[in-house]
């Protein structure tokens, strides 16, 4: 079960620091895109570290961490910088 939740926030945090930079990147705000990287490689070392052994309950919260981490990415960077220009 512990590993299964630390599988679930690197993922989270991995792939919430993967869409918030994407969108830095996209709407030109460069220091939070250097921030969002290193965080990426952290929970990225993370991940790697704990994946290769993950059973089926592992799995789920990898799974699960990718799909709350997005969403959470998209409502915080919209609250953070606001709603994107077109």
């Amino acid at each position: 079960m512990r590993d299964a939740l630390i599988l679930f926030a690197s993922t989270f945090a991995s792939v919430f620091a993967l869409g918030f930079q994407s969108q830095n990147v996209n709407q030109g705000h460069y220091k939070s895109a250097a921030f969002t990287s290193l965080v990426i490689g952290g929970s990225t070392i993370w991940l790697y570290k704990f994946m290769p052994g993950a059973d089926v309950l592992g799995t789920i919260g990898y799974l699960a961490g990718g799909v709350a981490g997005i969403l959470a990415s998209m409502c915080a960077h919209r609250r953070y910088f606001g709603r994107a220009k077109p």
